[in-house]
Parts: C-alpha cells; structure tokens; sequence
C-alpha cells in the first residue's frame, strides 16, 4: 500500500498558492468548526483554485504527470463528488480518458445511480478526490467502484492532512492515495513565508496528530 507524496517540491509550490489564494487558510489562534464538531486550525477549500487558470493549469499537469507515472494502466478518471468532479474531467480530458464520477449516495430518483458515466466491468480506475481527511466518504466512493466491478489501481489528490487515522483506513480499504501536497509542507512553507509564527508549530502538529482531542480542548 502507497501512502505518499508524489514530488515534495511540487507539494511546497501547490502549498504556497493556495495559501496566497486563500484556498487555504490558517488560524491557529481562532480556530475553524467543521461539520463534524472538531475544531481545526485549518480551513481548506481546493474549489477555489479552479478560479484562478495558471494554477488551475499547474495541478492539471501535475495529476497528468502523477497518473503517467504510478499509474501507467489507468483506463477512466474517477472523480468524486462534488469537488473532485471538475478536477477529474480536467485530468481526464488531458490525458485523452472516459470520466466517470461517484455520488456520496443513491439517487433517490431516476435511475438510483450512484456511479455517473459509462462504466465496464474490470476498467482500470484512478479515483480523484480534491481533499483527503479521515478517508471515509473518500474510500466510501471507492467501495462503490469496487461493488461495480471495477478495479481501483489507487486514489490521487490535491491535498490531505496526513491524519494518523487517514492513513490507517486507506491501509485498511487496502488503497494507495498519492497526493499532491500535504498539511507538513503546508506548515514549512507558511513559515518560511512569515504567515506563521513558528512558535504556534507544536499546537499545530498536535492538532493533526489527534484532531478530535486538540478541538476538545480548544473548545
């Protein structure tokens, strides 16, 4: 099982732009509510840098490269929905592959699908996903793929946190992720930019060590 980062220098110039985007944001000292009820000292949304076509561009070519290179076999782009949608079909129509995509459910309508697109038993998938965080709705799409009778080679994205329990239900669901960038070359890089101070680092590490109880206690 592959858990890594594809080019850590490419990872450090992906970290830089969301955070001058504000794709990502910081804050430590004021932290964030997820949906979930944790509190985080990082707000992440990867959507935004589709606005902006330079980097738009950047991580095109860089999930192109990616998938040429651990992923030589792949028949389809998966991407799930919503966020990993247009990011899919960019890298799909790049690298000249069908693109399917995956519904976190059913429909509840219609013809039920939970898989949208042409799909055929034993296809060669690469799932695309735009943010990885604890893997469960990440891998639920997974399961989908696999209960379709397609084989899953592995799952790309922009970004993860690297939490512990990440990784553990990726090795678990048996599934590579390969990302692009990652929550350490995001701290390393907003450092050397002056956008943190480097004595906030321990509270920072320790939130992506165990977020559930660094947000009970910042609560």
């Amino acid at each position: 099982m592959i858990y890594k980062c594809y080019d850590p220098e490419l990872g450090r110039e992906i970290a830089r732009e969301l955070l001058k985007i504000k794709a990502i944001k910081l804050s430590p000292e004021k932290p964030f509510t997820w949906a979930s009820g944790w509190k985080s000292p990082i707000y992440c949304d990867n959507r935004l840098s589709l606005s902006y076509p330079k980097l738009r561009d950047r991580i095109k070519h860089a999930f192109k490269s990616l998938i040429e290179t651990e992923y030589k076999g792949a028949e389809a782009i998966a991407g799930v929905a919503t966020a990993g949608i247009p990011q899919g079909a960019l890298v799909a129509d790049l690298l000249g592959l069908p693109f399917i995509y995956v519904r976190s459910r059913t429909k509840s309508h219609g013809l039920t699908n939970q898989i949208e697109g042409k799909t055929k038993k034993g296809q060669k998938i690469v799932v695309l996903e735009d943010l990885v965080s604890t893997g469960g709705s990440s891998l639920a799409a997974v399961e989908a793929i696999r209960h379709a009778k397609m084989e899953v080679l592995g799952m790309i994205s922009i970004f993860t946190y690297g939490f512990p329990l990440s990784r553990y239900n990726f090795e678990k669901s048996e599934v590579d992720l390969v990302y692009l960038s990652e929550y350490s070359l995001l701290l390393s890089t907003a450092i050397s930019t002056g956008l943190i101070k480097p004595e906030l680092l321990d509270t920072l590490n320790s939130w992506r060590d165990n977020p559930s109880e660094w947000g009970k206690h910042s609560a």
